[in-house]
């Protein structure tokens, strides 16, 4: 089996750098190989290599500067997305791709979660753009896994939890949003399900394009941004990091007062009954990876925060 996966030094690629690893001969691509916005270079790309699966983990991510930048993340989250579907159909290649809980507005109440069958209405260009990079796939008539999750963090990059740990550092106060729901998902338990579901479907699956389509993947449960960051603090000051802030220097607010250019769901619980039933996994509790995560940056990482 041949693997073409883009976006591999992001955070969720660069966990499938090794998850990927043992299924097959791994052609790693990022930024430096090929230019995304780059059609002509990003189909011959694939065409040269031939993949037997493509696993698109690239992305623009930047929600603020989609705001401002509509374009580039139209031809980043959609043209870019369509054109790798019509290449995999083309080949009769598998899609693997991942997509966000910004495709839904978050009005649901939070005692409920969105599931694959939900009518998307995303609010922001971001959001817009995930959502047309999925309609693209499903146009294209490939085999196809969409991944919808929430939240994503790692030991590697930069997201909500190393941003936490600097400005505990920084500041005596923290003020935190608390009026937005969802599941913190760490970028390891992503790639750990998407190898064990491609695995799934070349090898042992039965009628494995009977399981083409949309799965949320998210870990159980639900919290919100100001226990996450509470979370985050308890632990780093467990594991022994030094922080400024104390624990009763946070405090929640309201999403109006920490305005941003883009908007945001109030509520990305995403509902993964789909995704256990048919592949038959269990998903751990959000809370586990955090402290993972958190771990393993107190045990040699913490320049990365």
């Amino acid at each position: 089996m041949r693997i073409l996966l883009f976006g591999a030094n992001g955070q969720v690629g660069w966990e499938l750098q090794r998850s990927l690893s043992p299924l097959g001969e791994l052609c790693v691509c990022d930024q430096e190989h090929v230019d995304l916005e780059d059609k002509d270079a990003l189909s011959a790309y694939i065409h040269e290599y031939g993949p037997t699966v493509i696993v698109n983990a690239a992305a623009y991510t930047d929600v603020d500067k989609a705001e401002s930048e509509p374009e580039t993340a139209k031809n980043i989250n959609t043209d870019a997305v369509s054109l790798m579907a019509n290449e995999a159909k083309r080949l009769n290649a598998w899609l693997i791709h991942y997509s966000t809980d910004y495709i839904f507005d978050g009005t649901k109440a939070t005692n409920k979660s969105y599931s694959e069958d939900d009518n998307p209405s995303p609010l922001s260009v971001y959001g817009t753009t995930k959502l047309q990079g999925e309609e693209s796939i499903r146009k294209s008539g490939c085999k196809h896994i969409i991944f919808r999750t929430s939240w994503v963090y790692a030991t590697h990059g930069t997201d909500f939890i190393k941003t936490m740990l600097r400005l505990a550092k920084e500041k005596d106060e923290l003020k935190i949003v608390a009026d937005q729901f969802g599941a913190p998902t760490c970028a390891e338990l992503v790639a750990d399900i998407t190898a064990l579901c491609l695995h799934q479907l070349l090898f042992t699956k039965d009628e494995a394009e009977l399981s083409i389509g949309t799965y949320n993947l998210t870990p159980t449960g639900v919290t919100n941004w100001f226990e996450f960051a509470k979370l985050i603090i308890s632990e780093a000051v467990d594991q022994g990091i030094s922080l400024k802030v104390a624990a009763e220097n946070i405090h929640p607010i309201a999403t109006f007062e920490y305005p941003l250019p883009a908007k945001r769901p109030s509520n990305s619980q995403l509902d993964c009954s789909k995704i256990c039933r048919t592949f038959d996994i269990l998903l751990p509790p959000w809370q586990k990876h955090v402290r993972r995560v958190i771990y393993e940056l107190a045990q040699g990482k913490q320049d990365e925060t």
